[in-house]
């Protein structure tokens, strides 16, 4: 495992040109590699992994894998450089104290992500560009194959 995985936002080390993705991505599926690997065409990605509590009160049931797993699974991508362990983070603030830290020169999401307005503010503040690097894969969502296949 040659990625780092930190588990303590005061941990992280600076990533020249980096591209900070956010998400649970507790089944990792095609549309979460797509996402990847198209961020990664525009630096090196930096995820910022979800805790399990907060996949628990967003989605309304536990995650499959734990935080720790879904780390370990990330870091054998070829596309992610850096792996960030997010604590309980629930307001505004508390993700634009993450970004401040990370100080990224993207902010990679995909098409349609709710909290648009919420990421350009961030990226305004560091003076990171916000772009949109994928669409979502018809059918695919951890949520979805959730329901569908468990």
């Amino acid at each position: 495992m040659n990625t780092p995985i930190i588990y303590n936002s005061q941990q992280y080390f600076p990533i020249e040109n980096s591209v900070l993705v956010g998400g649970c991505f507790d089944l990792l599926h095609y549309g979460h590699l797509n996402f990847l690997k198209a961020a990664a065409q525009h630096g090196s990605v930096v995820v910022a992994l979800e805790s399990d509590e907060s996949i628990t009160a967003a989605k309304k049931s536990p995650p499959i894998h734990t935080q720790q797993q879904r780390a370990e699974i990330l870091s054998e991508l070829r596309c992610v450089q850096q792996i960030i362990c997010l604590p309980v983070l629930t307001t505004y603030e508390d993700y634009l104290g993450l970004v401040m830290v990370i100080k990224p020169k993207v902010l990679a999401i995909t098409e349609g992500d709710p909290q648009t307005e919420n990421k350009k503010h961030q990226a305004k503040a560091v003076g990171a560009e916000i772009i949109v690097v994928n669409t979502l894969v018809d059918g695919l969502s951890s949520s979805l194959i959730r329901a569908k296949h468990l």
